[in-house]
């Protein structure tokens, strides 16, 4: 199912950007009207695209080092990138800034990649709630590790589908309203989706700390060591950095939907510093914490992991336990 949400997530954004370049030709009605209401200033979006160039070739670099590669983690290698192609045809509109067919094409890949961060995330909890006993991933998991991915990648899928397809109707004069309300209604529901995950994420870790203080204080960890193939014993790094991603995305998140909420011609959208404060660089930040410490790293099974408690009560019933 995580694979299927992924492909879904790539074919659409492919889609997405093969029509919006062609209706470069017919979709506008006025070729000397600037588009997003500014002209993007070259700097800081070489700025960003230098920063998430940089990123995502880490990013690649451990995948291609890391053993065995974890197929699911391609997500955020891919979003990285994709947000770097972004930056790229920001540069490229604002040469151009009132060819509708090059702003949408911008707009598309920096408001849909992010969409691959926040599937990392749903996916990445749900295989490491595999990495231990199914007593530690039932009792404390809000929803059943095997149920995460399938709800919240496929609610991503269809809020990505609701922001593309209105992401591309604002920008038309004729559907700008309408094109601006769906996309709006799909970042709302994308972010009560993440605010959920957060939630079953934070509830996760305080359930193991309470209930499996032995899980969460792992014995003899190794000490950690950045870009190295070695495993990572103390998942609770992984934990963290989760933790910190989902405030960067729910900034993002915030932010979007207040820019789609003020009118495409509003003046959140069209002053671009907020979008660099409170999207682009929140996102980058979250992120790229990923080239710290890289996932796969921490995905060992964890086996045998008893709760402390109920093993002292089984072992007065049983003293051969």
């Amino acid at each position: 199912m995580s694979r299927v949400g992924h492909y879904l997530l790539v074919l659409a954004a492919f889609s997405a950007t093969v029509l919006a370049a062609d209706g470069n030709s017919t979709a506008s009605d006025d070729h000397t009207r600037i588009i997003g209401g500014y002209v993007p200033k070259k700097v800081p979006a070489y700025i960003a695209l230098i920063l998430y160039a940089v990123s995502a070739a880490i990013q690649w670099t451990h995948f291609t080092i890391v053993t065995p590669r974890r197929p699911f983690i391609l997500s955020l290698t891919l979003g990285m990138t994709a947000m770097a192609l972004g930056f790229i045809f920001r540069v490229i509109y604002s040469n151009t800034p009132t060819s509708l067919g090059k702003y949408i094409i911008m707009d598309l890949f920096i408001l849909l990649s992010p969409c691959l961060f926040l599937a990392t995330d749903y996916m990445l909890l749900s295989h490491l709630a595999r990495t231990f006993d199914d007593e530690v991933a039932d009792r404390c998991l809000l929803i059943r590790h095997s149920c995460i991915t399938k709800i919240f990648v496929w609610s991503d899928v269809t809020t990505f589908l609701l922001q593309s397809s209105g992401g591309g109707l604002s920008v038309i004069k004729s559907l700008a309203n309408v094109g601006n309300t769906i996309a709006l209604i799909g970042l709302i529901m994308q972010a009560l989706s993440f605010l959920l995950f957060t939630v079953v994420l934070l509830v996760f870790g305080f359930r193991v700390s309470k209930h499996f203080p032995n899980v969460w204080h792992p014995q003899n960890p190794r000490p950690f060591k950045l870009l190295s193939r070695q495993p990572i014993n103390d998942w609770r790094i992984v934990f963290y950095m989760m933790a910190l991603t989902c405030v960067g995305i729910l900034i993002r998140s915030v932010f979007r939907v207040a820019e789609f909420a003020g009118g495409f011609l509003g003046p959140i959208a069209t002053h671009e510093g907020y979008f660099y404060v409170f999207d682009s660089l929140p996102l980058w930040i979250a992120m790229s914490l990923y080239c710290v410490v890289w996932p796969p790293r921490a995905l060992i099974k964890r086996s045998g992991l008893k709760d402390p408690l109920e093993l002292n009560s089984t072992r007065k019933l049983n003293p051969a336990v």
